[in-house]
């Protein structure tokens, strides 16, 4: 498995454990070079965003990714968390209905979580 398809499952994992909603990969490699996938995910509330967004730098920092950049963690309505190679974006209901990044990067390719599961 190579590495953004690794961070993308490891990531996927952490969210899953807390619970996230309607979590959703894109593959935006043939429509922009700022990375391989976004994951986007929901929240119910800031705690739940909060914990989401700690979880997955907590998973993905045993094994060895750091993210080059964080952001919106305090206000929790919108977490980007940036490792280079994918986006995570964990948004509160409202934002993400407000923002709709699936409408705006829909020039990706819509990918199943399922396909990054360990056993694939």
């Amino acid at each position: 498995m190579d590495e953004p398809k690794k961070m993308t499952r490891i990531a996927i994992g952490a969210l899953e454990d807390k619970k996230a909603g309607d979590i959703r990969v894109i593959d935006i490699r043939k429509v922009s070079v700022i990375a391989d996938y976004f994951i986007i995910a929901s929240g119910t509330n800031s705690h739940q965003i909060q914990s989401m967004a700690d979880n997955v730098e907590e998973e993905l920092g045993r094994a060895g990714y750091s993210p080059r950049h964080v952001e919106g963690y305090v206000n929790a309505s919108w977490v980007l968390m940036d490792y280079n190679d994918i986006i995570i974006h964990i948004f509160s209901e409202e934002s993400r209905i407000f923002y709709d990044l699936e409408r705006i990067w829909r020039d990706g390719v819509d990918i199943d979580t399922a396909e990054f599961r360990e056993d694939q």
